[in-house]
């Protein structure tokens, strides 16, 4: 089977405040990874100098932070992350909220 999404994210259960995790795709240069946020969970700020890094959000809204810009993002939805540049999520609402991130190229 072509399509692993279904297998990789069947055990994201987040409670209040978690996030849960699932790598989907890692090879020598790509890593997409699902992310599951409980209500009131947070993906604190962080950045990858060396590679980009983009957010499919698939579920729910959450919100991204960009350097000092916060923003609500509803499914379906796309952010950009440019190398380097700070970034993270939260989750501000009742209800799980599911998204993808790719990094490419993984650091080394």
């Amino acid at each position: 089977m072509l399509d692993t999404y279904a297998d990789a994210i069947a055990d994201l259960e987040p409670a209040d405040g978690e996030v849960e995790t699932a790598e989907l795709i890692v090879t020598d240069d790509v890593l997409v990874k699902a992310f599951a946020l409980g209500p009131a969970a947070e993906l604190e700020v962080h950045d990858h100098a060396d590679s980009t890094n983009v957010f499919h959000v698939l579920e729910g809204t959450v919100t991204v932070v960009q350097d000092e810009e916060r923003e609500r993002v509803d499914a379906p939805g796309v952010v950009h992350h440019e190398r380097g540049v700070a970034h993270g999520a939260r989750n501000e609402t009742d209800e799980t909220v599911l998204f993808t991130a790719s990094l490419c190229p993984l650091p080394s």
